[in-house]
C-alpha cells in the first residue's frame, strides 16, 4: 500500500494491520478515454485521460471490507464496492475529469480542437481495467462505456 501523509492520522486499531499494509494492495492499471461525438464521427480514436493502478488507492480491500462490515452490515457475494477516484501522483494517472480540469477551472484541449471542463451531451467514456505482472498471464476486466444523453424534456 501506499505510504500515508506525514501527520496523518493513523487508522484505528482494526484497520492497521501490517501485513495487509505490506501485501494488501491490489494492481489493477485502470485507463479512462473520452470520445467526443466529433470524434466518433470523424472517426478519431478517444483520447486516453489517464491511467493509474489501484495501488495508488488510500485503503486497502481488506481495510475497507472490514470498515464496511465491522457495524454488522452483510457483505454477499457479486456486491460492489465504490473505491472512490483512482489517481496517482502525476499528471497522467488524474482519474476524472474533475481532477483534470482543476475542478472546472482549466480546459482539456482535445486533438478535435474541442475542449472540456466537465462531460457534455454525446461525450462517451469508456473505462478498462487489467492486471498485469512479469511472468504471468494478464487479467482483462473488459471494457465499461457510457455514452451522456441529452435530457429528456419535461
Amino acid at each position: 500500500m501506499r505510504a500515508r501523509p506525514d501527520g496523518d492520522p493513523a487508522p484505528l486499531p482494526y484497520l492497521a494491520d501490517g501485513e495487509d499494509q505490506a501485501i494488501g494492495a491490489v494492481d489493477i492499471v485502470l485507463e479512462t478515454r473520452l470520445a467526443t461525438a466529433r470524434m466518433r464521427q470523424q472517426g478519431s480514436e478517444a483520447v486516453r485521460l489517464g491511467r493509474a493502478s489501484t495501488r495508488e488507492l488510500y485503503w486497502s480491500v481488506g481495510q475497507m471490507v472490514a470498515h464496511h462490515t465491522s457495524n454488522g452490515c452483510s457483505i454477499e457475494a457479486g456486491d460492489l464496492y465504490g473505491s472512490g477516484t483512482v489517481s496517482d501522483d502525476h499528471e497522467s494517472g488524474l482519474g476524472s475529469l474533475l481532477e483534470i480540469s482543476r475542478a472546472g477551472a482549466r480546459s482539456l484541449k482535445l486533438p478535435s480542437g474541442e475542449q472540456r471542463t466537465f462531460l457534455e451531451d454525446g461525450d462517451e467514456v469508456t473505462m478498462t481495467g487489467r492486471c498485469i505482472r512479469d511472468g504471468f498471464v494478464p487479467i482483462g476486466f473488459g471494457r465499461c462505456a457510457g455514452r451522456i444523453l441529452p435530457a429528456l424534456a419535461g
